[in-house]
Order: C-alpha cells, then structure tokens, then sequence
C-alpha cells in the first residue's frame, strides 16, 4: 500500500511490524541519450510492480527524487542534496518511521551515488537506538536484490550495472522509449576505478567525457523487461525476508 494514499487513522492502525519501504533515487546526467530523471524512472517502475504483488503486506512511501549525484555536477541538468545534507535526510526519514512504532524499515535505492551515504544512515539510526533489539533498519539497491532462482541472462553484454548503459538503457527502452535518444552508435566507456581494490576519489567527468559508463549500443526493450522482472522479483523476495523476521535474531 502507499502511504500517500491513506489517512493518519489508517496509518496509526497499521501493524507495527509490517515493511516500511523509502524508495530514494536521483535526477542527474544519463549520457547523450537518457532523461535526468532515469534513476528515479527505473525505481519507480520496480516499486510500482513490487507494491501490485505485495499490496496489503508493505507500506511504501513516496519516491525520494533528489539524491547524493555531486560526482554529476559538471553535466548541466543535474540536481543534487550536499553529501552531509542528503545523509541527515535519509536519517531524519528513518527516524520518523521508527517514531510511529514501525520496527522494520528499509530505503530503496536506485542511484550507486546515494549507496555510501544511505548505508552511514542507517548505521547512525541504529547507533541512536542501540538499547532496542527490536529494529531491522536496512538499506538495499534494486539491482543488487536478485531472486533466489537467479541465472545471469546470457544476451546481456555488461555483467553488472553502468551508468546509462546497457542495462538502464535497456530498462528505459521498455518503459519509456519516447525518452531514449540515437543509442545505436554510441561507443563502450569500460567501468572500473583503476586502483582496485582501492577505492579512488573521482568525478564523473574523470571517467567519461559523453557521460556514460558501460555499453548502451547493446541495449533492448527485451533486455529491459528481463531486467525488470528479475529485480522486482528480487525486491518482492527481500520484503518476504523482512516480514519473516522473528523480531530479534541477527
């Protein structure tokens, strides 16, 4: 269910224990050929199929659209929370929930720029809480939940997420390809960080000129619906793991 749908009555009656979903993404740069709304587009989608399977079981609240993207600053279009602000955000929303009496709350991400401030969240929340043992506070990305019957699809050129690549291109293609530019050219942006396994400072101008990472020539609406079901089947398997919790084990 939707929390923008109902009353505070209708909040106040909820079971305490049921999911608390906070989907949070972003509006930046997509390369020469996707929308700046893409991450939030692509969250939305998984949260709209999740929440038709799992209606009466979770509470979702509305997409958070600004995310942490200062790496995307350089490419006109992007809108951004300071990394420090974004992180209170998160904390302030998470705290909220738990305010109510909710005791299972979980964001879920759609952007890899809000992945290191959304995990400080939650350990600070919990940190905050440190008496209960009674909370399951919890930060997941969309596309790293994959369903427990999960086989890598083999027509898939990348074998993990880019930046308006052949994944996200191919997600977009399926949902909204009014919104895709000329893609059929465009050449690879291989990913990495060039000094693993650490972790190196970058802006996304140092990485790639057009703005984009991985392969999004290789890209179709085909891929995209795979891609789709397959990450919301993986969601829908992670709420069930929340509501299997019994309240108290690691």
């Amino acid at each position: 269910m939707n929390l923008a749908d109902l009353s505070w009555p209708q909040v106040k009656s909820l079971d305490r224990d049921i999911p608390i979903v906070i989907p949070v993404a972003a509006l930046e740069q997509h390369g020469r050929h996707l929308p700046v709304f893409t991450d939030s587009l692509l969250l939305g989608e998984v949260v709209r199929r999740v929440e038709e399977h799992n209606h009466q079981t979770a509470l979702f609240a509305p997409l958070t659209w600004l995310g942490n993207s200062h790496h995307h600053l350089d490419f006109p279009g992007t809108l951004s929370a300071d990394p420090r602000l974004y992180l209170d955000l998160l904390v302030g929303l998470m705290e909220q929930f738990t305010a109510m009496g909710f005791r299972r709350v979980a964001f879920l991400n759609g952007h890899g720029g809000n992945i290191t401030p959304g995990k400080q969240a939650v350990f600070e929340v919990r940190q905050r809480c440190r008496q209960r043992r009674d909370l399951l506070l919890l930060f997941a990305t969309y596309w790293e939940c994959l369903p427990a019957h999960y086989v890598p699809d083999s027509h898939l050129v990348q074998h993990e997420m880019g930046h308006a690549c052949e994944w996200e291109t191919s997600m977009i293609l399926r949902i909204a390809p009014h919104l895709v530019g000329e893609f059929g050219r465009i050449e690879n942006v291989s990913g990495g960080f060039g000094f693993e396994p650490a972790y190196r400072g970058w802006t996304t101008k140092d990485r790639t000129e057009p703005g984009h990472i991985g392969s999004p020539r290789n890209a179709s609406a085909e891929k995209g619906e795979r891609l789709l079901a397959t990450f919301s089947d993986g969601v829908s398997e992670f709420l069930e793991r929340m509501r299997r919790w019994d309240g108290t084990t690691w």
